[in-house]
């Protein structure tokens, strides 16, 4: 199961690069940009396909786009100077809270 998440954390990295290059793209005006974004999310989707072999969907999607939310609003925060409001943070805090208690408690996510 190590190497089941160690793919999904690869799968997240990647797709928060790829957010964060679609967000540098310009609306695909800018070449290097779009390239990676385009790349990374290739890469992401296809370790997705691999983590599912191992881990159901609704859990495997839960995590990936639970977390990658999380870390592409933090990246914002700090690379592309946008701003948080209260609720925003509260909302990510209770979807870090969400997927602990997924992989905490949830019977699913080790079968």
């Amino acid at each position: 199961m190590f190497k089941t998440y160690a793919i999904l954390v690869v799968a997240i990295l990647a797709e928060i690069i790829a957010a964060n290059a679609l967000k540098s793209s310009n609306q695909f005006t800018r070449v290097w940009p779009t390239v990676l974004s385009l790349s990374c999310y290739c890469v992401s989707l296809f370790l997705l396909t691999l983590v599912l072999k191992k881990m159901s969907l609704g859990i495997t999607y839960a995590i990936w786009s639970g977390m990658g939310i999380v870390f592409v609003a933090i990246i914002g925060v700090l690379w592309h100077k946008e701003a948080l409001d209260m609720p925003a943070v509260l909302g990510m805090l209770l979807i870090i809270a969400g997927v602990m208690v997924i992989n905490l408690f949830s019977k699913v996510v080790g079968s």
